[in-house]
């Protein structure tokens, strides 16, 4: 499972990741990854497997 967050700001906080961790915590070792699109110019690793992407990331591909 991969939790996907879109956020409206160009920087983020640890508290804007409580939703994924929550998700984590819940579906255990099912959960693979948490992605989290922003504003942001940076690829941001908060966690083994919790990152926020740039939302023009997706463009890219």
């Amino acid at each position: 499972m991969v939790g996907v967050e879109v956020k409206a700001r160009g920087s983020l906080r640890l508290e804007d990741l409580r939703g994924l961790r929550s998700l984590a915590q819940a579906l255990g070792p099912r959960f693979h990854r948490g992605v989290v699109l922003y504003l942001g110019r940076e690829t941001v690793p908060f966690a083994k497997n919790l990152h926020a992407l740039p939302l023009e990331a997706l463009w890219r591909l």
